[in-house]
């Protein structure tokens, strides 16, 4: 038992709560046992939740305030990440049109769903303005209580470029708080990750619990498209990439496998988040810049998440028996680049997304009732591949930069 590491404990605990939500769901019919194993999942993201704040902040401020007071690099990484993430997502959205109309996954589904769901997603749909008015937080506070990723980096860039501009005694004494804060929020990370194979259980156990395994089935195909799609993203757009930018495949798995998994299983970025900023630190990535590049991802690299929205758009279209022409589809390849960057904290903003494009193409919002059914299970794989992703990004902004040390050998465990 002792020579069991995290890993293990997470793929124990998927197994088990696999087979307790399966149980519950078709053996002990009146149990109820969802409502049971619900609590252990939430105590589990809120813990999560409660490191993301302090520790981008601090992270990120340090990063930048810490090594200099050459701004000049701020911009550079900046403009180099945004140019990276506009490439990457747009190559996962044409992949994702690809696949819809290859496989044909919206054929002979029914849309008798209610348009009950589609339409309360469609009320918070958000425009390209606002998005970049919601970047600058009103107050810091309150970006901070409700996890607001984007605001919190850019307030802690300007932060930190303030930071660069303070002499002496006052900066020295900031920076140390702040790393501080750092070093403490990474051992708060390895408390709660112990806790994570009973949370992710838990978690299993209530989505297969209340949907079941047949849930998958009946609409196997979306499934199937979405994930052989992100498959296909993985070997022919990150894997290029990552021996572009000349990095260890190997060794980066090794050190992004625990985050992978985490993000899988929970279906949260955030939950992911701390474990991923300090993995990728000891895969030799600058801590200035996976703590920049990493949150600032979460908004405008979402891969798996612009993948699943080219599927899930036209998937809606082909089970309402519309046909749209290409420059149609290309438009809405277009719109959902522009409107899915910096949501990443509005609760299932692919959805959002999805039901603000519906109905500006005038495409039923019935489909968001099918897609829920099994959205769970598409989002465990979306986020994970949002989660690989961004570590990818910060590993590959690190060797543009010419700063990634990764030829050390992995770390046992």
């Amino acid at each position: 038992m002792r020579r069991l590491n995290l890993t293990h404990w997470i793929l124990i605990g998927t197994v088990v709560g696999a087979v307790v939500g399966y149980l519950d769901h078709n053996v002990w019919l009146e149990t109820d046992l969802s409502k049971a194993l619900q609590p252990l999942a939430s105590i589990f993201v809120r813990m999560i939740k409660s490191i993301v704040a302090p520790l981008i902040f601090s992270t990120l401020v340090v990063g930048i305030a810490g090594h200099g007071d050459d701004l000049k690099q701020v911009g550079r990484l900046a403009l180099r990440s945004i140019i990276y993430f506009e490439i990457v997502t747009t190559l996962a959205l044409f992949l994702g049109l690809g696949a819809v109309n290859l496989f044909q996954p919206g054929r002979g589904v029914a849309l008798a769903g209610s348009t009950e769901a589609g339409q309360q997603f469609a009320g918070n749909q958000q425009t390209f303005a606002s998005v970049l008015e919601h970047t600058v937080p009103a107050s810091i506070v309150e970006a901070m209580a409700r996890n607001e990723t984007l605001q919190i980096v850019f307030f802690a860039l300007l932060f930190a470029i303030a930071l660069t501009k303070v002499k002496g005694r006052p900066k020295e004494v900031m920076l140390e708080v702040l790393d501080s804060v750092s070093q403490v929020m990474f051992k708060f990370t390895g408390l709660v990750m112990n806790y994570a194979p009973i949370g992710i259980a838990a978690a299993l156990g209530v989505t297969i619990g209340k949907n079941g395994l047949g849930v998958i089935l009946s609409l196997g195909k979306l499934v199937g498209t979405l994930y052989l799609a992100l498959l296909v993203f993985v070997l022919v757009v990150l894997v290029p990439v990552a021996l572009l930018a000349r990095i260890n495949i190997r060794r980066f798995w090794h050190w992004t496998k625990e985050p992978w998994l985490l993000a899988f299983t929970t279906a949260s970025s955030e939950a992911a988040l701390p474990l991923a900023l300090e993995n990728m630190e000891k895969f030799g990535v600058p801590r200035r810049i996976v703590s920049f590049v990493l949150p600032t991802g979460y908004s405008f690299n979402l891969d798996g998440s612009t993948l699943y929205l080219a599927v899930a758009s036209v998937f809606v279209a082909q089970a309402a028996g519309i046909e749209l022409t290409l420059g149609t589809q290309l438009l809405m390849m277009l719109t959902l680049m522009l409107t899915s960057k910096g949501v990443a904290a509005v609760p299932r903003a692919s959805l959002v997304i999805l039901s603000g494009t519906l109905t500006q193409f005038g495409l039923p919002l019935e489909g968001i009732a099918v897609i829920l059914g099994v959205d769970a299970f598409m989002d465990m794989a979306r986020t994970s591949i949002n989660l690989v992703g961004n570590c990818l990004a910060s590993a590959v902004m690190a060797r543009w930069e010419g700063e990634l040390k990764d030829e050390e050998p992995a770390a046992a465990g």
